[in-house]
This record gives structure tokens, sequence and C-alpha cells, in this order.
């Protein structure tokens, strides 16, 4: 059954496997962590049909990082998590300045997968100027 709850579905970013020719799928765990990616990478209104999916993080772009907006994004991240992938329970949010590149914010989201109770995490960059290098 958690098999079958998790899913199955395109490799995102979309890639082509060079033995089949056909598009390249990933499961499970792997699939959720994948489409949490786009859910915040997608901006709201953005996509056709749907125009509420999504999050509003880049609307945080150019803003001067404070508490409160530090804050404010956790909680945008947190609810586009909850609105958008049913598979995940007990999300957290951390956000914090990356010591090495300093227009860029490490966002480190926790959760549960609901069918199995296995705790993932996964880190997704979130850089405060846009053009920034991301080599």
């Amino acid at each position: 059954m958690s098999g079958k709850f998790l899913g199955v579905g395109w490799k995102f970013p979309i890639e082509v496997d060079k033995t089949t020719g056909r598009i390249k799928t990933s499961s499970q765990e792997e699939d959720i962590k994948e489409a949490i990616g786009l859910i915040l990478n997608t901006r709201k209104g953005e996509r056709i049909m749907r125009l509420d999916f999504g999050s509003r993080i880049h609307d945080y772009v150019f803003e001067d990082m404070r508490e409160t907006t530090i804050h404010l994004m956790k909680n945008e991240i947190q609810q586009a998590i909850l609105d958008w992938e049913p598979r995940v329970k007990n999300i957290k949010v951390q956000i914090e300045e990356d010591s090495e590149v300093p227009s860029k914010l490490n966002v480190d989201i926790s959760y549960v997968v609901r069918t199995t109770n296995n705790l993932f995490n996964m880190v997704y960059p979130f850089y405060i100027n846009e053009g920034v290098q991301t080599d």
C-alpha cells in the first residue's frame, strides 16, 4: 500500500534515459523530494489551469533579510508544502544564511512521510538576489 501511495512520477528536472529513450522516473521518497522542490520553484500564478499551485517565496528576492522576513518565508514554505504535498506531515522549516555565499540562504526542510513514518530532510538553496552564480 505505501509504495502505491508514495507514487512514481517523472524525474525532475526531466531527463531521458539514454538506454531506453524513455523519460526517467523517480519513485517513493525521491518523488516526494522532487515534488517539494517543484512546489517551491513554481511561483503562484505561473502554472496555467492551476494558478494557486506553488509558493510565494520568490516574492522575497531582494528583501531585507530581517527576522520578520525569515519568519514569513518559513510560514510560506510550510504552508505551500501542506497545501500541495499530501504525502508528508510534521513539516519543519529552518532558514540560515550560507557561510560561504553571502547572497544565499539554506532552507532546511524536514518532514515525515505519512505511510512509513520515516523522517526525511532536504536543503533548498534560496538566492536573495536574482542572477547570482550557482556553481
